[in-house]
């Protein structure tokens, strides 16, 4: 069975800084895209960025710039490193992940970690 376990999440100041970081464990045989989504109270949950195995990048326009996902495939794991935050990055932050375990290629999900930025 596949879990997927963020941490980092925490209140910072705005123009502050966070790295979320996303473990997936179990019986996984490969992982492709992994990716970081948010969803903020009484919002959608949108996409902020995801990155490929080789290592290609994607972000939203609201965090290109300030963002940064990256991966370590040995630890099975994604990170998201966040500067300059503001008050609307305030989420949940959910990991997803494009894994290839025993029941086959499936998409699973995090319990998300609370990002909070305020003063």
């Amino acid at each position: 069975q596949v879990h997927i376990v963020e941490s980092g999440g925490g209140l910072v100041q705005p123009g502050g800084s966070l790295r979320l970081s996303c473990i997936a464990s179990g019986s996984i045989f490969s992982i492709y895209v992994m990716s970081w989504y948010r969803q903020a109270p009484g919002k959608q949950r949108e996409m902020v960025a995801t990155i490929l195995g080789g290592g290609n990048t994607n972000y939203a326009g609201s965090v290109k710039g300030r963002f940064t996902i990256s991966r370590d495939n040995a630890k099975n794991t994604v990170y998201l490193q966040m500067s300059s935050l503001k008050p609307e990055d305030t989420a949940v932050y959910y990991c997803n992940a494009d894994i290839r375990g025993v029941t086959g290629r499936n998409h699973y999900w995090g319990q998300g970690t609370q990002v909070t930025v305020s003063s």
